[in-house]
Formats: structure tokens, C-alpha cells, sequence
């Protein structure tokens, strides 16, 4: 039987190992970590993570062929192919602080496959790295390992949106695989692809070279966000103009060379990828010398701070000029729907705004834990050279922040709503309940542009929908 070890028992570790044990199951599939309460969790009813059909491929798979496990070095050690699946985060300081990738928590996994090891093994990247990071790995690996035992190394990105993770696991749009030439790199990928097969469509598995493969996961990200920094730019011309966001992306969409996907206008972009991998990508240009291309997508992430900090001014502006003192209702905290992560979510900044001005705010999401949002809101962001411009957030602003169990506890009494998280249930509030519970004037300023704007306004809000016209309420000259 092989054996599989995935380190790492993350959004990216646990939910791909889970399906590789549901569609291979004569290999034996063992997810390990650090964390004794994240191994735990994953051994429990309750996961660590949620993600849409996560918890039923792991009933089906815990305890035949997938195991959940904080012994890392026994399954290391018995291992025939190590997937490494660990945080990447942003350097926080030191050279490169505030782009450059930091791998030391990658450096620590080469360094102790490398102690336990006592036969050849493939390593596989699946955590997001900058490009060359294996020839790194590689050299730590050669040089700590034991005599005779030899590694090969691929780069075999992840391409998951989190909500939808375990479809794209099961149907995925291409694998990728990264590898060295010569007969023991191609023996490794054709190992690797093996795998894969077994539920993948040959013609989607995608070979290429080691640099290609971890290049093209930070290329993929940055393309992505940066159609939503264009989108989102367009909508602040649109509010200028009383032109449709929406009606401009679905012509945009109806181009064949452009397509629909990620042409939604909205508060901005967050999760824990786009603006990482961009700052990683920004920074691998500066050390070559390409400062011309770094200062392209540095724009993209300019953008998308733009857009937070054009949304909390459209708050304050239309509600007099102030909310201090006054009661926001905040509505999903998350990145995304149908998850509940909340890394460099769009809410944060948001909500650091307008506490940044006094406001209260009562925050519901329907999957964030209260714990997690104070969490959020008291740490401070890593800056980088583009300073986000929204007020800071004293210690004591937390007792701002109130987190409630439901929408309408969430907007009782409050002068204000922020619709941040595109949650299917905000869709069917009842808002004439709202309304009536609500101070007045009520306003709601939707981020995600998922409310019919119409039936609200003939309800009685003011309201403000990222790329719509405008209410003539917020039209009107506003006193500095």
C-alpha cells in the first residue's frame, strides 16, 4: 500500500488529503499537524473548518484510510509521498517585510523530513511558494538528510476557492504538476499524476518544469484579483457617472475573449491568497530588478484598498458626516460565503473604519465565531509601502463591537447596515421588519450588491449598492 503523508492540517491540507483518501482507497492517507486542537477537531463531529461536503468525505474515509494525526514524524517516517501543506504568511520583518513570503515554517518541515527519513521520498509543495522555492528545499533536504536517501521534489499548486473546495477537488478545472527533467523527475511526476487519475481526466493534468508550476500559482492569483480591482475600479466611475455596474459587467461578460467569472463589483477582495501571492509576486519582481512590474501589481492591491476605504467614506458621508455614537449593523464578517474564514477579509477594515470613527457596531455571520472577530479586530496588519488609509484602532475600541446570533438582534435599534458577506440568508431578511425595528433615516450600503435596491427604497431605506446610482440622498453636497 502507499502511504501519503500530508503536513499540515489547514484549508489546504485537510480538505485535499480528505479527497484524495475518498477517491484512492487503497492508499493509506495520513494528515498530521502541530496543533493537538486542530488534529483533535478533525477527529471530531466538529471540523475545524467549514467548507460545503467536507464533513461527509470525512465520515466516510476517517478511520479506514484517512487518519488524523499530531505523531508527524512516525508518519513522516513511513511515508512514500509527503504532501507539505503549511502557512506561508507574509514576512512580518526582517528583509522583504511586508511582501516577501516567509518559509520558515517550510524550512522546519524540510528540515525534519530530512532527520526522520530513511528511505527516498517525493516531496510535494502544495502550500503557495515563491518561485525557486524548491531548489531551497532541495539543497536543505541534500544536506541534512542521511547517506544514500534521495528526494525528488514537485510543485503541485492548489487552485481551491474556498465555499466551493470540495467541488473543486473532485471536478477540477487542471492539475498541475511541476517537476524536474531527467528519469527520476519524470518517475516522480508520473507517480504523482498516477494518483490524480484515478478521478482526473488525463488531458487535465497539466506537467511542466519546477519554476512554471510555482510560478503559476502566484500568476493565477494575481490575474484573478486583479480582474476584481478592474471591476471594482469601473464602479466608482459607474457611481460618478449613474451608469449600471452590473449591467456593464454583464456586457463585459458576453465577450468571449473576457467571460463572466469575477465581474462582481464589491466591497473588495480578502481570503488569505490574492493579496499575499501579489505582495510575494511585487517583491520577486523588485529583487530581479523589474520595478516597472512590481509597480503594476502593486496597483492591484492599491485598488482594492481603495475600494474599502471609498466604502467606508460612502458610510460616513451619507450618514451626516459622522457615526459616532451610532449603532452599524454589520452583516457577515467572512471573505466569502460558505466559509468561515475570515484572513484579510474585506470586513476587518471596514469595521476598523468606522470604529475608527466612533461607530458601534453589531456584527453577525452566520459561521464566524465571536471569538475569531474580536480576534481579528484588535491585531494589527503587517502595512506595506501603500499605506491603507482608514483610521487605526485603539485597544479600547473593542468595546465597540458587539457580536450577535442572528440578523435581526444584529440590526435592531441600529442606524445603519453594511451587508459585507454575500450570505444567502441576507437575501431573504425580512427587511420591512427591519426597517420598522430600525432608527431613522435607515440606511443600507451593500458591499456585495446581493439586495434588490428597488424594494428597498420603496420600503424606506436610503440605500447604497458599490456601482449603482446613486440615492439623490447621497448625491447631495455633504458639509466637510
Amino acid at each position: 500500500m502507499v502511504k501519503i503523508c500530508g503536513i499540515g492540517a489547514g484549508y489546504v491540507g485537510g480538505p485535499t488529503m480528505a479527497v484524495v483518501a475518498l477517491k484512492c482507497p487503497s492508499i493509506e492517507v495520513a494528515v498530521v499537524d502541530i496543533s493537538h486542537s486542530r488534529i483533535s477537531a478533525w477527529n471530531s463531529k466538529n471540523l475545524p473548518i467549514y467548507e460545503p461536503g467536507l464533513e461527509e468525505v470525512v465520515k466516510q474515509c476517517r478511520g479506514k484510510n484517512l487518519f488524523f494525526s499530531t505523531d508527524v514524524e512516525k508518519h513522516v517516517y513511513e511515508a512514500d509521498i509527503i504532501f507539505v501543506s503549511v502557512n506561508t504568511p507574509t514576512k512580518a520583518r526582517g528583509l522583504g517585510a511586508g511582501k516577501a513570503a516567509d518559509l520558515t515554517y517550510w524550512e522546519s518541515a524540510a528540515r525534519m523530513i530530512a532527520d526522520v527519513s530513511q528511505s527516498n521520498k517525493i516531496v510535494v509543495e502544495k502550500s503557495t511558494v515563491p518561485v525557486r522555492t524548491a531548489e531551497a528545499i532541495g539543497r536543505i533536504l541534500a544536506h541534512n538528510s542521511k547517506k544514500g536517501i534521495k528526494y525528488q521534489i514537485l510543485s503541485n499548486p492548489e487552485f481551491l476557492s474556498e465555499g466551493t473546495a470540495i467541488q473543486d477537488l473532485l471536478d477540477p478545472d487542471r492539475v498541475l504538476i511541476g517537476g524536474n527533467d531527467g528519469p527520476e523527475g519524470h518517475e516522480a511526476i508520473q507517480k504523482l499524476k498516477d494518483i490524480y487519475a484515478n478521478w482526473v481526466p488525463e488531458d487535465r493534468i497539466i506537467t511542466t518544469n519546477l519554476w512554471s508550476a510555482e510560478l503559476s500559482k502566484l500568476a493565477d492569483n494575481a490575474f484573478l484579483a486583479q480582474r476584481i480591482s478592474s471591476i471594482n475600479a469601473m464602479s466608482a466611475l459607474c457611481e460618478a457617472t449613474s451608469a449600471e455596474v452590473s449591467q456593464v459587467s454583464h456586457a463585459l461578460s458576453k465577450n468571449t475573449k473576457i467571460g463572466p467569472k469575477f465581474l462582481n463589483a464589491s466591497v473588495g477582495f480578502g481570503g488569505s491568497c490574492f493579496q499575499k501571492d501579489i505582495l510575494n509576486l511585487v517583491y520577486i519582481c523588485e529583487s530581479n530588478g523589474l520595478v516597472e512590474v512590481a509597480n503594476y501589481w502593486k496597483e492591484v492591491i492599491k485598488v482594492n484598498d481603495y475600494q474599502k476605504s471609498r466604502f467606508v467614506n460612502r458610510v460616513v458621508t451619507s450618514m451626516f458626516n459622522t457615526v459616532s455614537g451610532k449603532k452599524i449593523a454589520v452583516l457577515g464578517f467572512a471573505f466569502k460565503k460558505d466559509t468561515s474564514d475570515t484572513r484579510k477579509t474585506p470586513a476587518i477594515d471596514v469595521c476598523k473604519g468606522l470604529l475608527g470613527d466612533g461607530a458601534c457596531l453589531s456584527i453577525y455571520d452566520p459561521q464566524v465565531s465571536e471569538e475569531q472577530i474580536q480576534k481579528d479586530l484588535s491585531m494589527n496588519n503587517v502595512e506595506w509601502d501603500y499605506p491603507i488609509h482608514l483610521q487605526p484602532m485603539s485597544s479600547t475600541t473593542v468595546k465597540q463591537v458587539n457580536v450577535v446570533s442572528d440578523a435581526y438582534e444584529a440590526t435592531k435599534d441600529a442606524h445603519g447596515i453594511c451587508i459585507l458577506t454575500e450570505w444567502d440568508e441576507f437575501k431573504a431578511i425580512d427587511y420591512q421588519r427591519v426597517f420598522d425595528n430600525m432608527q431613522k433615516p435607515a440606511f443600507v450600503f451593500d458591499g456585495r450588491n446581493i439586495l434588490n435596491v428597488d424594494k428597498l427604497r420603496e420600503t424606506g431605506f436610503i440605500v447604497y449598492s458599490i456601482g449603482r446610482p446613486l440615492d439623490l440622498w447621497q448625491n447631495m453636497p455633504q458639509q466637510a
